[in-house]
């Protein structure tokens, strides 16, 4: 029998998603030496995802729900190709990763970031996973 993926599942918080994304463009903001396309599109990426949410940074609650669902799917489709272009430049690692499965739980998917955020590098062994 197939054991269910362990994984938070947190209501959708876009004001602190918001603060997970300027976290993880922090951790991808520095070019190190021998950086190709993959590093520039994962800066580039990180930051359309803080910039998309930053309005939501000082609110108490969510949008209005139209607006909420919009942002969390825009975000959440940044988010998948950003993991596909840290995963293709070989640049994960375990803070990187606990970063985008906490952006995925805040945006209510959190199933959804306890694996994809294996790809972006956390730690299978790490503490912080939901277990």
């Amino acid at each position: 029998m197939v054991q269910p993926t362990p994984h938070f599942h947190v209501p959708l918080n876009l004001s602190h998603a918001a603060r997970v994304a300027r976290r993880i463009m922090l951790l991808v903001d520095r070019p190190g030496p021998g950086d190709g396309p993959d590093a520039e599109a994962v800066r580039r990426i990180a930051e359309e995802i803080g910039v998309l949410l930053a309005p939501c940074l000082d609110l108490d609650d969510n949008p209005p729900a139209p607006a909420a669902a919009l942002l969390r799917a825009r975000a959440a489709a940044l988010g998948r190709k950003l993991v596909d272009h840290i995963e293709a430049g070989g640049l994960g690692n375990d803070r990187l990763g606990q970063c985008v499965r906490n952006l995925f739980e805040c945006l209510e998917l959190g199933l959804e970031g306890a694996t994809i955020s294996l790809r972006a590098g956390e730690n299978p062994q790490s503490f912080q996973r939901p277990v």
